[in-house]
């Protein structure tokens, strides 16, 4: 059986497709070195569009507003440039109310199309543009640390991480931040001190790095204006052992944080990327892997979610005591319990 694979790995390359999600204009080159806010290739999203009645804006039929007009479709207008007039004694004009582009004009009428600021697509981790995708964006290489989390709020940033967790379970308290931290990633435990959230912004933060935060501090953390990436989900719960200590010995290290939403299908998720320089060749860890002895897993369903074990062996179809018939396997967790669980409950570590 096949298993998801969450990434808490030391050194590895890291290799990542970055693109549009509609088609737009590339920016990177190949063979550029990139930080993580470099803008790789931008989008016009969502274009607001407006309709003006023009003959109705100058009193007049539609059929004499043509010999008004100063404008055709195509044509790039600015704030304030006159789209028809000056008509009558009063010299009445229509202009155009944002720096618009002319989609349609005829029968008395304008469509106007907004241009709004576009998308960028951030490269989200530093690294080499070792490949251009066409129209949509880049792929980008780097080598170092990876810690993929479970959740983030959509933004991208980079900073020296300071750790304030002095063990895994330390609690994130608006106390614990001052402004000697201005500027840093913060890497701290489980969270539920709304106050702690808000003065990071105040702070002007970097970035924040959490073991997990109450249900509650969601929809703050969504409005912040800096990264955060929960590790391990939500309510109280501290790091696993693993990414504990991987996190801990890099310590005044620059990280690069992108929050972007865990997507099953594309395979995207939070993710932090700690630059390293590799010796050797390395190669990129994989997406998926089987289960089979001397394996390390993670527990995802309670009572033991979240801990970290090895997989003694592979039991097969089991019976639990809920009435559940699946497969199963022996795992021996970090404290030294040793528990038979269904692999539908565990992910790969690597």
């Amino acid at each position: 059986m096949l298993a998801p694979v969450t990434h808490f790995v030391p050194l590895t390359l890291v290799r990542r497709e970055r693109t549009l999600p509609h088609p737009g204009k590339v920016l990177a080159r190949t063979g550029q070195k990139v930080s993580a806010l470099d803008v790789l290739a931008e989008t016009n999203i969502n274009p607001e569009y407006q309709w003006l009645d023009i003959a109705h804006m100058l009193g007049i039929s539609p059929e004499k507003t043509e010999r008004y007009m100063q404008c055709q479709a195509g044509d790039q207008l600015a704030r304030g440039d006159v789209i028809a007039g000056p008509y009558g004694i009063s010299n009445r004009v229509v202009r155009a109310p944002k720096e618009c582009r002319v989609i349609l004009a005829g029968d008395g009428q304008v469509l106007l199309e907004e241009v709004a600021k576009p998308f960028q697509l951030q490269a989200g981790i530093p690294g080499d543009v070792v490949e251009l995708i066409p129209d949509f964006g880049a792929v980008i290489e780097t080598t170092g640390a990876l810690i993929q989390g479970v959740w983030g709020n959509g933004l991208i940033n980079y900073g020296l991480m300071v750790v304030l967790a002095k063990k895994p379970d330390h609690p994130l308290v608006a106390s614990d931040l001052d402004v000697s931290l201005r500027g840093s990633v913060v890497l701290s435990g489980p969270c539920q001190d709304v106050e702690a959230l808000k003065l990071a912004d105040e702070l002007s933060l970097r970035g924040m790095i959490l073991s997990s935060i109450s249900l509650d501090l969601v929809p703050v953390a969504a409005k912040a204006h800096y990264p955060i990436i929960l590790i391990e989900g939500f309510g109280v719960r501290p790091y696993n052992s693993a990414v504990y200590k991987l996190l801990v010995t890099n310590n005044r290290r620059e990280v690069a944080l992108n929050a972007e939403d865990w997507n099953a299908f594309t395979g995207a998720r939070p993710e932090i990327v700690i630059p390293l320089p590799a010796p050797g060749r390395t190669t990129a860890p994989a997406e998926t892997g089987a289960f089979g002895p001397e394996k390390v897993v993670r527990v995802l369903r309670a009572p033991h979610n979240g801990q970290i074990g090895t997989i003694v062996s592979l039991k097969g179809n089991t019976i639990f005591s809920s009435g559940l018939y699946t497969n199963a396997v022996e795992v021996r967790l970090d404290d030294g319990t040793v528990l038979d669980l269904p692999m539908a409950n565990l992910e790969l570590i690597q």
